[in-house]
């Protein structure tokens, strides 16, 4: 069990570890990016990997969006939202699509 915080290393020596939360300190609804780099025997460092937890509302559908990271100029892509979900059992049964611009 661990109790994480923005930027700080949580440093184990099992290759599992507990995200502990509370209702009085919750992660908000939303995307969490998560980091892991590993440390061998000999004091080598990993590049990190990360990956992205979705904390669900249980009332309202949980938007997932894919995409490629980069396609070919001119070339067309494709968006996906199949994996949205609503986690209070209901059933998504709309996809609004909305080009937001460059950032």
């Amino acid at each position: 069990m661990a109790e994480f915080i923005i930027n700080k290393e949580v440093k184990t020596d099992t290759p599992t570890v507990e995200v502990t939360l509370s209702t009085d300190k919750p992660l908000p609804l939303g995307r969490h990016t998560f980091r892991l780099v590993v440390v061998d025997d000999s004091g080598n460092t990993s590049i990190p990997d990360e990956v992205i937890v979705i904390v669900a509302d249980a009332e309202n559908p949980t938007a997932v969006l894919n995409a490629p990271r980069s396609v070919g100029f001119g070339a067309s892509f494709n968006l996906d939202g199949t994996k949205s979900f609503d986690a209070g059992g209901g059933k998504v049964v709309t996809y609004l699509w909305t080009y937001m611009g460059q950032p």
